[in-house]
């Protein structure tokens, strides 16, 4: 059995109905508990989505709806560091396609795709609001900005090495 498959743990359970009990409407509680389930595991598989949902009081068609719109919470596995390249018209005047295609060949992998070994994943994101600083990307949770080939090139690396 994957951790996807395994039930939430009791403590996480515990959080979630007790985030839920606070909030005037428990549904107003979703992007916490979705974000306490990704962190526990890395990204929101079916089984704990509905789980969740049930804890909230939800269907989990409108927890999905609420997943599937933010961009940082994960519906498929990543790879244990995740690359979100910025892909905004600023990031895009600003050299973003090249600092795209030097990751995509140094990690192997094109956007959308983690690495064999699964230590990275590269993925678009619409924008990062870092736009005086074109081009961004977020790296899990920093954000690098006037970013050239070479200096994402680099940062890749230490994924890579960090991960091994």
């Amino acid at each position: 059995m994957s951790t996807a498959d395994t039930p939430l743990p009791p403590e996480l359970r515990a959080w979630i109905a007790d985030l839920a009990r606070t909030e005037h409407r428990p549904r107003a509680a979703s992007v916490s508990a979705l974000t306490m389930v990704q962190e526990r595991f890395g990204w929101v598989s079916d089984a704990h989505l509905v789980e969740t949902a049930s804890l909230l009081g939800m269907s989990p068609a409108d927890l999905d709806g609420i997943a599937t719109y933010f961009n940082l919470i994960f519906r498929r596995p990543v790879g244990r560091h995740v690359i979100m390249l910025c892909d905004s018209v600023s990031c895009w005047i600003m050299g973003r396609d090249t600092v795209c295609a030097r990751l995509q060949a140094r990690l192997g992998i094109r956007p959308g795709e983690t690495t064999p070994d699964g230590a990275v994943t590269l993925l678009p994101i619409v924008c990062l609001g870092h736009c005086d600083h074109a081009p961004a990307m977020l790296v899990d949770r920093t954000l690098h900005g006037d970013l050239d080939a070479e200096t994402a090139e680099r940062l890749a690396d230490g994924l890579r090495g960090a991960a091994s």
